[in-house]
């Protein structure tokens, strides 16, 4: 069973970018009541999901490193990873199955 795993500035290269499956990251907000409605199905995912793609979180005012390289202007921002390029990107609460083709497009 797979967990959404919170990473910073300092773990996102080895997390994300040098992972050898797609990855999901979903910058986030203390404050930011559409986090907060997709977190629950982000955790479905990343169960679902387990060992085919990684689903990550980020705070994004506490790593602005990776925030600012990304362009995160509003959240939540999904960016899906493969290969350790940026594939595809949400922004704001969307159902399942966009994240779903987000890990497709990463593929």
């Amino acid at each position: 069973m797979s967990e959404v795993l919170e990473v910073t500035d300092e773990t996102f290269t080895r997390e994300v970018l040098e992972s050898e499956i797609p990855v999901l990251v979903d910058f986030f907000g203390d404050h930011c009541a559409a986090c907060t409605r997709i977190a629950p199905i982000l955790d479905g995912i990343a169960r679902e999901q387990a060992g085919v793609a990684k689903i990550v979180k980020i705070h994004a005012a506490d790593n602005p490193r990776a925030s600012a390289r990304y362009g995160v202007r509003a959240m939540p921002t999904v960016l899906a990873f493969g290969n350790g390029e940026v594939r595809g990107q949400l922004v704001g609460a969307k159902p399942a199955s966009a994240f779903l083709e987000l890990i497709a497009a990463a593929r």
